[in-house]
């Protein structure tokens, strides 16, 4: 989801204060925040597919699944951020009482966008790299099928992806299977070019 900065600096403490009065989602890195902007058509169903999937699996499980209005803190580095889909296995924790920031991500899940896509491949993942409770990061492309997801194999992160409607993406962390077809349910994606048949060509 894309993000403006707002040129104002704060305390961890005066972001929590002010972002839960506000109707905007921010996130908050180093001082700063930086306002949340709207996402697409495709962008929301593909999230919206996502957690139904995730959030079916967990029916009758110890297992929570978050859209989109779940902040998380990466305690190591202060970021607070919004992922996509959070999804936790077992017990989640919150940084107080509040219950409305997560420190314990099991799964998070992006959906890439023109804006964040360097983002979040490249520092929001180091950063999330550092949660030791978190065992898979999740790019899905919205203007294409295709889903990436790096599991932590002890000190390394492996990635695996998956490029058609056929395939199913499976989430060990959390015992789930994400079909492809169902990600992409009512999502309009542009046509495949054909490749002319030579036999057929004139020479």
């Amino acid at each position: 989801m894309a993000t403006v900065a707002a040129k104002s600096y704060l305390t961890p403490a005066q972001y929590l204060s002010l972002e839960r009065k506000s109707v905007v989602k921010h996130e908050y890195r180093r001082g700063e925040t930086f306002e949340t902007a709207g996402a697409s058509r495709d962008h929301n169903l593909i999230v919206l597919n996502v957690s139904c999937v995730i959030g079916n699996g967990f029916v009758n499980r110890p297992c929570e699944a978050y859209a989109a209005n779940m902040r998380v803190l990466i305690e190591s580095t202060g970021l607070y951020t919004y992922p996509d889909v959070v999804a936790v296995s077992g017990e989640p924790r919150f940084e107080d009482s509040e219950v409305d920031t997560l420190l314990n991500p099991t799964v998070i899940v992006e959906v890439l966008s023109p804006s964040t896509e360097a983002y979040d491949r490249g520092e929001k993942f180091a950063q999330f790299r550092t949660v030791p409770s978190l065992q898979e990061y999740i790019l899905i492309e919205q203007d294409e099928v295709r889903i990436e997801r790096f599991s932590r194999r002890g000190g390394q992160w492996v990635l695996t992806e998956w490029t058609s409607l056929d395939d199913v993406t499976r989430l060990d962390a959390i015992d789930c299977d994400v079909p492809l077809r169902e990600v992409y349910a009512k999502v309009e994606l542009p046509a495949k070019p054909t490749t002319s048949d030579p036999a057929r060509q004139g020479g």
